[in-house]
């Protein structure tokens, strides 16, 4: 065209000889005169940029290409520090030849990216603004139909487009570089040429505005190949969506920054993770161009990629949503004071570097005095002048397009904020933080919409896909992580939305496959439950409703929500610390509201089991918050344990961590028996387990099998209604839920057991392993069991006789003021062997008297039943009674040794005297005796120390039964000390002077002479009472052990005990004739067997 022919051959050659000329000056002067090749090289690109509204533009390209040639050639020939100089040197030259008021139109933009156009277009000759725009319309509405490539940078793709290829090549090959320096400078390059494109007026309509981003289409497969360089910002217990070879975690990150800052010059094949103010950079380009592109070329383009490019794609999307997100006032507060401080002091020590240093205005102006030279430097500006050299670099020091990451602008898109404000204003403006925050959560929120965009995109496209499962599963955690981020209000309303309808669509991924998912968006969900805002709780408990909705349509229960719910609680409550409780309550009301008002499923368990979950959750959360209340009661802090455990009866995993944490808790506490009663739960817990994965013979039948150790075992068994299959769901996978597993477990339990001196459970325990070691044939192992047995069955027969057990006392609360849920509750306190009440009164005084002021607390000290109307509301009190292990008649029959008495206790009584006139004690014929049986929840030894009283039964005996009982007492300890082998003689003596010594050999006689008074007389024939034929059955039992007692000790009496051993003798005979007339066989007495059916208390104390 006439262009072509405006200027001559000649000029053109010697056009192309100068830009030739002034390239090799620059390359040449590179390291001697940098400051010189600098401005030579602004005025090249400047008399180039100049050049395109005169010349040919094929013509001008052809210099430019020859320039970025030469200087490339040169830059790859050299060492770093002259790569990094010339690098520098093309990235301004580009910047200035793309500032071009035409630089769209000079770029040939196709009106559809399929379709390139198969020949050289010539851009407008027209130099005005208007009639350029003018001619650019018009070309827009050309374009031809050629399809290959259009989406990468690609030969014919940089020969459509020369100075967007350009650009897009620098920044390839920086990206490339070890340099934080270029990848900033080249990044920053496209974010300002995408600013300006923003800003112009004559692209604001979407369709101009989609041509233009079709240029910038391989600017995403760039970012796409350079994922792995991209700064991650992966948290503790992140991961990224591709493998490892994009980068694993934030470590890696780290490193590689410390390498790049300290290692830039070196050559090494680990590529340079991008500083994070770069890839903020680099990202707002990427979110530009998919905002801007047509939506049916996005959608047709990212169908033709590849799955590992997908992949990549959506950890492109996961790192948008980290780099992005809101992170509050506080921050930013702290952030832009910072960042403004730093940037008001990088400015000054530039300027008086300008004005004093080497190379400054001031040398420069000395030197040229001291030669006479007044001559001035070339300037592209027509005056000469040189305050504009002066201006210009202050007005670019403070540009944030040409500043190094040290001093880049508080904002990533500061200059697409503000448009044409220069940086001091904008450093004012931002020096506001309510203004800078709002800014920033506008960014945030449109960041993350975009980011919603393309995932609905991606999905459209993955969901016409072969083998897609992958692929929306790494949708799906997008999404979790967007849901895990700082988001504003308005974005999360959409971003809930985008949940319920991506789960609606694709439920197999929660409730089929890839459990780990429907665990991390219940915590998610849950979290947002606890939030201050009304709306988002509102959005976060529908969602978790609809997904229990979902899975129980599934099933007609929903167990997997349940199990992972619960078990996000837990996670939730131990680890947020802006966990708000009253919140997350509100939200679980909110959940009742939509089942309740579910129509559909009204006529189903499924409100039922919704109103299940949600009271188990409450008691969850007061348990898990009142924990941190009470870590100074031992008592209440393995209460609320146990009872979190019991709340995840259907999320074994959780259950069994927190039965082996209370079992470490009783360890620090040297409850050894609790321990191991822990140990047999968590093993009774994986058996079940593992009979439901397979039944395997060697194997325990579940929890059931351990119900012969402790019948407490059988609250391991698996509920039918919330059965989850371990290998259906995902769960109980862990090592603890294995053969091996459960053998350590069996190991830990009898190691614990053993320690508190219970060695017939040993046994018990070791009966379930044995055969698991012989069916795997591991010889050591049961070496090593029987190694155990010997020594317990050692242990049973060296202590023979002399073992002791622990003590049990009931202790009840009164005061609902002071104890709140404890008030009128009762409990068997389990305490160590030989305890006294003085000694647990004291240690419970203490406690509850700091906690509540020993003025508001009173130990009530007799066994009387308590009448609370008569308390002190405002008082607290406390009330601890001994008390025995009591059993019936047809229990002692299996209960024989010692052992026996004193495990899987759940029964206990104490008695209480007392006299018709109130006081406690009186004479024998008017002393009664109240007792009371307690029964408690569970068996002793259990999980805990103490269990809660559930039943308790009470009967008074007559003074006549008063007197029967302490006879069959006395009985008792005598047949005990007889039979004691080895014999110990000084218990012997001591049984024996309580019953037939000097001091008190009134009190048998007394009582046969207050209650059998009647059957002294020998001439009267009497029919004794019922109660009265037991008690004269009772003595002659007394005394013929008494009897037995005297020959024994008469065999153990040393010398000097005969004269001792005399006086017994002496006392017994006058004992003997006394009750002589009780056992006269006249038949005036009927002979009743000597059974009854009295109830009867057997007293296995360990006082005795």
């Amino acid at each position: 065209s006439h262009r072509k022919n405006r200027f001559s051959d000649q000029f053109n050659d010697d056009v192309t000889n100068l830009v030739s000329s002034i390239t090799s000056e620059i390359i040449s002067r590179v390291q001697s005169n940098i400051n010189l090749v600098e401005k030579i090289n602004s005025c090249l690109a400047f008399f180039l940029h100049d050049l395109l509204s005169v010349m040919d533009r094929g013509f001008v390209f052809s210099l430019i290409k020859m320039y970025i040639k030469d200087t490339t050639h040169n830059r790859n020939s050299h060492n770093t520090s002259e790569s990094i100089n010339i690098w520098n040197l093309q990235l301004d030259f580009i910047r200035i030849v793309c500032s071009h008021e035409h630089f769209v139109t000079l770029n040939i933009p196709t009106r559809d990216p399929l379709l390139l156009p198969s020949r050289s277009v010539s851009p407008s000759p027209s130099v005005r603004s208007n009639d350029s725009q003018n001619s650019f319309v018009t070309f827009l509405s050309s374009s031809s139909k050629e399809n290959t490539h259009w989406s990468d940078l690609t030969f014919e793709f940089k020969r459509q487009h020369f100075l967007v290829g350009l650009v897009l090549t620098q920044l390839s090959q920086a990206l490339d570089q070890m340099s934080s320096e270029i990848h900033y400078r080249a990044v920053n390059t496209i974010r300002n040429l995408l600013s300006s494109h923003d800003l112009d007026s004559r692209y604001q309509e979407p369709e101009y505005r989609s041509r233009v981003a079709s240029l910038y289409l391989p600017l995403v497969s760039i970012i796409i190949d350079n994922c792995h360089k991209l700064y991650a910002w992966v948290e503790n217990g992140d991961s990224r969506i591709v493998g490892n070879g994009y980068g694993q975690n934030l470590n890696l990150n780290l490193i590689l920054n410390v390498i790049s800052s300290n290692l830039s010059h070196s050559k090494g094949p680990v590529p340079m993770v991008l500083k994070e103010e770069t890839t903020r950079h680099l990202l707002i380009c990427f979110l530009w161009v998919i905002k801007n592109i047509e939506g049916n070329t996005l959608k047709q383009w990212w169908s033709e990629l590849s799955s590992p490019k997908l992949q990549i794609l959506l950890e492109l999307l996961r790192i948008t949503i980290s780099c992005f997100q809101y992170k509050g006032k506080k921050i930013i507060r702290k952030n832009a004071s910072l960042g403004f401080r730093k940037s008001s002091d990088n400015v000054k020590s530039r300027l008086e570097d300008f004005i004093m240093g080497q190379g400054s205005a001031r040398q420069d102006m000395i030197q040229r005095a001291r030669r006479g030279d007044n001559r001035l430097p070339p300037s592209p500006n027509p005056d000469g002048n040189r305050r504009w050299h002066k201006s210009s670099f202050i007005k670019n020091s403070l540009q944030p397009s040409d500043s190094l990451p040290g001093n880049a602008s508080p904002s990533a898109m500061s200059s697409s904020y503000y448009g044409g404000m220069n940086q001091c204003h904008i450093n004012a403006y931002l020096a506001d933080p309510e203004i800078h925050s709002h800014i920033e959560g506008n960014l945030s929120t449109e960041t993350n919409n975009l980011v919603l965009d393309a995932l609905e995109v991606i999905v459209q496209v993955v969901a016409q896909m072969d083998q897609s499962q992958g692929l929306l599963a790494n949708v799906l955690k997008v999404l979790l992580h967007a849901l895990g981020s700082n988001q504003s209000t308005s974005l999360l309303q959409r971003l809930f939305s985008v949940q319920r309808s991506f789960v609606f669509k694709f439920p197999s991924l929660l409730f089929d496959e890839a459990s780990e998912h429907c665990a991390d968006l219940c915590l998610r969900l849950l979290k947002h439950c606890s939030s201050s805002i009304g709306s988002v709780r509102s959005q976060s408990s529908a969602s978790l409703y609809i997904l229990m909705r979902q899975n129980f349509e599934i099933g007609n229960y929903f167990a997997r929500i349940k199990m992972q719910v619960t078990m996000s609680l837990s996670q939730l409550v131990g680890t947020s610390s802006n966990f708000n409780e009253d919140f997350l309550r509100r939200s679980l009301k909110t959940i009742l509201v939509y089942a309740e008002e579910d129509e559909e499923f009204s006529d189903t368990a499924f409100r039922k089991q919704v109103q299940g979950l949600v009271s188990n959750l409450h008691m969850i959360l007061s348990d898990t918050v009142k924990m941190k209340e009470y870590q100074d009661d031992p008592e209440m802090l393995l209460d609320l344990m146990y009872r979190i455990a019991k709340g995840y009866q259907n999320s074994p995993d959780l259950r069994l961590t927190w039965l082996e944490s209370m079992a470490k808790k009783h360890e620090e506490q040297n409850h050894f028996a609790e321990a191991g009663m822990c140990k047999i739960h968590c093993c009774a817990l994986v058996s079940e387990y593992l009979h439901l994965l397979e039944d395997r013979k060697y194997m325990p039948t579940g929890a059931v099998t351990y119900s012969k150790i402790t019948p407490n075992a059988l609250e391991e068994s698996a509920a039918s209604d919330d059965l989850v299959s371990p290998d259906e769901e995902g769960i109980c996978t862990g090592s603890k839920f294995t053969e091996s597993g459960l053998m350590t477990m069996l190991d830990e339990a009898a190691k614990y057991l053993g320690q508190a001196g219970m060695y017939e459970t040993v046994h018990g325990i070791y009966k379930v392993g044995i055969p698991i070691a012989e069916h795997n044939r591991n010889f050591k192992k049961m070496s090593e069991i029987y190694q155990d047995l010997h020594e317990a069955f050692k242990n049973i027969d060296r202590l023979q006789g002399r073992r002791i057990f622990a003590t049990y006392f009931r202790v009840g609360f009164y005061g609902a003021r002071l104890f709140g849920d404890l008030d009128k509750a009762e409990f068997v306190y389990k305490e160590k062997a030989l305890a006294k009440l003085p000694e647990i009164a004291q240690r419970l005084e203490k406690f509850y008297g700091d906690k509540f002021g020993y003025d508001n607390l009173i130990i009530i000290k007799d066994s009387k039943n308590v009448e609370t109307n008569d308390l002190i509301p405002e008082k607290a009190y406390i009330q601890i009674t001994y008390v025995e292990p009591f059993f019936d008649n047809y229990e002692l029959r299996d209960r024989v040794t010692v052992f026996e008495k004193n495990f899987n206790l759940s029964r206990f009584v104490f008695a209480t005297p007392f006299t018709p006139d109130g006081s406690p004690h009186g004479e024998l014929h008017e002393q009664y005796k109240r007792k009371t049986i307690l029964t408690v929840e569970n068996h002793f030894p259990y999980v805990k120390t103490r269990i809660r009283v559930r039943e308790r039964k009470q009967f008074v005996l007559t003074p006549i039964e008063v007197a029967i009982e302490d006879i069959r007492k006395k009985t008792q300890e005598l047949e005990v000390a007889v039979n004691q082998d080895p014999a110990d003689p000084k218990i012997l003596q001591m049984v024996l002077q309580g019953c037939i010594g000097t001091t008190v050999n009134q009190g048998p006689m007394e009582v046969a002479n207050v209650f059998l008074k009647d059957l002294f007389e020998m001439n009267i024939v009497i029919h004794p009472t019922e109660f009265q034929n037991k008690l004269r059955l009772c003595f002659k039992d007394f005394s013929k052990k008494c009897r037995d007692a005297l020959e024994r000790n008469k065999k153990l009496i040393t010398h000097d005990q005969k004269e001792y051993q005399k006086e017994l003798q002496k006392n017994y005979a006058t004992f003997e004739r006394h009750l002589a007339p009780l056992f006269r066989d006249n038949g005036s007495m009927p002979q009743l067997p000597e059974s009854n059916d009295v109830i009867e208390t057997k007293v296995t104390s360990p006082m005795i």
